[in-house]
């Protein structure tokens, strides 16, 4: 986006140069003509690196909606893994619940149990290990011993029953909740787990969604940026039509080029953003930055870095209010981000003038975008500005 904007200020600039064309060129030299030829000659180059661009972008998009379409998969089948995973930790914890229950029903026979085995217990050590067969002793009547034996037998095999399945209740329900536990702590792990994948697969979407919007719009802007380029060769050529019918005016002001590392700074600030190649946050691409971001507190006066006449001063995209101004010798300025304007078109101005004041930028943070263009290329305004 950035590098698009910048992109539609180079077309403006091509203009304007088109325009100040006509207005200083009365029997041009040979060199005059060479100038313009190749100015056209590279608007045309870059409308041609455009269409390629444009080319290559559709071609990236086709890219991105293949991978799209494949994690649109991975996050149904990572979907799915979720879904198979929580119906089945709704039912472990379905059966956990169950098991609970019946441990407490284990735990209410285990404790209504536990009297009648521990007095059965009790009885049995008081009686010593032949506690059971004393009763044969107690018989008169030998025909009895039988049945005494019998019921002597039946006896210690019920408490010997009773004293198992107590254990074995005790056992059983300290059995069944462990193994519910875990199975319970390795669905809810599972779980996670799942959560996770998903997670993660529904933020690459959701990058590679934002990204194929981002080159849509690039892709717009620079179907945009095309016709306007091809607008400014246009322009260039009726420029060059009127360099040979010989129109011109007089070239006034200082010279610019004299001033290098001596220009006033358009406004006392804080450098916080440099000229050059720039490390975009969003998706770590580089772009380039023509000019430079001063801080500064809104509304203070913006002032020209050397007398000139305004060639622009209205909104444009991306900078908010602009001015640039036409230093002559082939050297103009630009101030964006303005809250409002002080000149207007074809005015001269100088340092002691007021272009406008300091606005805030597309991010909403107080700024002054300036940039510098000599020969028809940015150059670093911290080489031409006074040191701070």
């Amino acid at each position: 986006m950035a590098s698009a904007f910048r992109l539609k200020i180079g077309g403006a600039i091509a203009i304007i140069l088109a325009g100040g064309a006509f207005l200083s060129a009365q029997n041009p030299p040979p060199a005059d003509r060479a100038q313009t030829e190749a100015q056209q000659k590279r608007a045309a180059e870059r409308i041609a690196a455009l269409q390629k661009e444009a080319e290559t972008l559709a071609s990236q998009e086709q890219t991105l909606l293949v991978e799209l379409r494949k994690l649109e998969v991975e996050r149904q089948l990572r979907q799915e893994e979720l879904t198979t995973v929580e119906r089945s930790l709704a039912d472990t914890e379905r059966q956990l619940r169950q098991t609970t229950a019946r441990a407490a029903a284990l735990q209410a026979q285990a404790d209504q149990q536990r009297p009648d085995v521990e007095a059965r217990l009790v009885r049995l050590y008081r009686m010593g290990r032949a506690g059971y067969w004393r009763l044969l002793l107690d018989v008169d009547d030998l025909r009895r011993i039988g049945r005494a034996y019998r019921t002597a037998a039946a006896l210690g095999r019920i408490d010997k029953d009773r004293v198992d399945a107590h254990r074995r209740t005790l056992q059983a329900l300290a059995a069944e909740r462990a193994a519910l536990e875990k199975k319970a702590h390795d669905m809810r792990a599972l779980q996670t787990k799942a959560q996770q994948a998903r997670t993660a697969v529904d933020r690459a979407v959701a990058a590679r969604s934002a990204l194929v919007a981002s080159i849509d719009e690039r892709r717009d802007l620079n179907a945009q940026l095309t016709g306007e380029l091809q607008d400014a060769q246009q322009r260039l050529q009726t420029s060059l039509s009127q360099i040979a019918a010989g129109r011109a005016g007089p070239a006034v002001g200082l010279p610019f080029r004299p001033f290098q590392g001596a220009l006033p700074w358009p406004a006392d600030g804080v450098v916080s953003g440099r000229f050059g190649r720039q490390r975009a946050n969003r998706f770590g691409t580089t772009l380039v930055r023509n000019g430079i971001e001063i801080s500064l507190p809104e509304g203070r006066p913006v002032h020209p870095v050397h007398e000139g006449t305004v060639a622009y001063a209205d909104q444009f995209s991306g900078y908010g209010n602009l001015v640039i101004v036409d230093h002559g010798d082939r050297a103009y300025s630009l101030y964006g981000h303005l809250a409002s304007l002080e000149v207007h078109r074809g005015e001269r101005v100088d340092v002691t003038d007021t272009v406008g004041v300091a606005g805030r930028n597309p991010a909403g943070n107080p700024s002054l975008y300036f940039e510098l263009r000599v020969d028809g290329q940015a150059v670093d305004p911290l080489q031409w500005l006074k040191r701070p």
